[in-house]
């Protein structure tokens, strides 16, 4: 008998989810297919990383589904690899850039087993992956901000899941390791992983992403940035206005100044 193929890698279905009792996300629903990389956009305070933090299993989900492979995702916990937002790192902690990247392994090995041959190997390639790996040995709040977010995704890598989530990946940093860490994510969605990817850049959307997901506490808009991205969509979003404009083949993002 022919193995089913799964159309889906992550499925969210109704999804309710907050703080206290008191939701901060409603009714969310949407599907990626394996292989894209996804953008949700949105402004503070929308939802973006509480619907990250939901899926991998961080805050309790009042209501809805999460599926991974047509599977409930919280018992594919490993499957899941997350970058949380820089500022949630406690870049102080004594520890070196390759003990940050060996706990990327741990989701598969176990906090109880010790690292083998083959861990260590991971470890290797995904700093190598990032430029790190001549700096394997440096205490991690020595690095600069960019080299840190690469090191933090490095462990993500080190993972290898199949479903990443990204919480703001190149904020912060320099133009030079926003392209980097980009073409890296596109190499992984080559490889066939799935790259979910929270972000302010919206004309970074237009330009790298397959589908785009507009959110505020609910889901406005769900699709290709050509279909989604259109400017009511995106005042439901943000609450002001904000005009598209064609330069040349490409589609711009831009406040406008005139509208009140």
């Amino acid at each position: 008998m022919e193995k089913k193929s799964r159309r889906f890698c992550l499925e969210v279905r109704d999804l309710v989810a907050g703080y206290e009792g008191t939701p901060a996300i409603e009714g969310i629903s949407f599907a990626i297919p394996p292989g894209q990389m996804v953008g949700v956009i949105g402004p503070n305070g929308a939802g973006k990383s509480t619907l990250f933090k939901v899926i991998l299993g961080l805050i309790p989900r009042q209501h809805g589904e999460i599926l991974l492979h047509d599977s409930p995702a919280l018992a594919q916990r490993a499957m899941m690899g997350y970058l949380p937002q820089l500022e949630e790192i406690n870049r102080a902690f004594p520890v070196s850039v390759e003990e940050v990247v060996m706990m990327g392994r741990y989701p598969r090995i176990g906090w109880c087993r010790p690292p083998g041959p083959e861990d260590h190997d991971a470890v290797r390639q995904a700093l190598r992956r990032v430029d790190l790996l001549d700096h394997a040995r440096t205490q991690i709040g020595r690095l600069s901000g960019g080299q840190q977010q690469r090191a933090f995704l490095s462990r993500v890598l080190a993972q290898d899941p199949h479903l990443l989530l990204l919480d703001e990946p190149v904020s912060g940093v320099d133009t030079t390791t926003q392209h980097a860490i980009f073409a890296l994510l596109e190499e992984l969605r080559s490889s066939g992983k799935t790259v979910v990817v929270a972000t302010h850049d919206l004309n970074c959307v237009v330009e790298r992403f397959d589908q785009v997901l507009c959110l505020n506490r609910r889901v406005i808009a769900y699709g290709p940035p050509k279909d989604a991205f259109r400017e009511d969509t995106l005042d439901q979003t943000y609450g002001h206005h904000l005009m598209i404009i064609q330069v040349g083949d490409r589609r711009v993002v831009v406040a406008d100044e005139h509208h009140r």
